[in-house]
């Protein structure tokens, strides 16, 4: 009924269909997750001046917040890459850290980066250093004793 010449033709189509799915297969998915807020919005915020309402009404509250609670607000954005059935790769990670002195006043706003597996500082706007005048043993021993276990529950 139909010619070998219609077969054939089936049949490189059929072979088509079949490397363009194998190559579709092989193609790089990238998928983003959570969120950091954008440079110029973080220019409104004044370390020393600012609080957390201050925060929250600018950038909105985090998905992360410190441990415990009044803690400090981390904001994670995360970026991966993957082919296929293969495990996806992190490629890119960005985590921004604001944390609050005991009046709840903005007291530190860092950024850092992904790179080679460690995170890395890219911008750090200080009001004051937390570990000044203390001595290499307060700063070891300084922890001790500052946590409850019912803030956990």
């Amino acid at each position: 009924m139909f010619g070998t010449e219609y077969s054939l033709k089936i049949a490189c189509m059929a072979i088509v269909l079949a490397l363009m799915t194998a190559l579709a297969g092989c193609t790089a998915l990238y998928q983003n997750h959570g969120y950091v807020p954008p440079e110029e919005d973080l220019l409104q915020l004044v370390p020393g001046v600012d609080t957390r309402a201050t925060v929250d009404e600018v950038i909105g509250a985090p998905s992360v917040a410190g441990m415990l609670s009044g803690g400090d607000y981390y904001y994670v954005r995360s970026r991966f890459k993957a082919y296929g059935m293969m495990r996806p790769e992190e490629i890119d990670r960005q985590v921004l850290a604001i944390s609050f002195d005991s009046r709840g006043v903005i007291a530190n706003i860092e950024r850092f980066d992904l790179q080679a597996g460690r995170m890395v500082t890219l911008s750090r706007r200080v009001t004051d250093s937390t570990v000044a005048g203390k001595g290499f043993l307060q700063q070891m021993m300084g922890n001790f004793g500052n946590l409850n276990p019912a803030d956990f529950f």
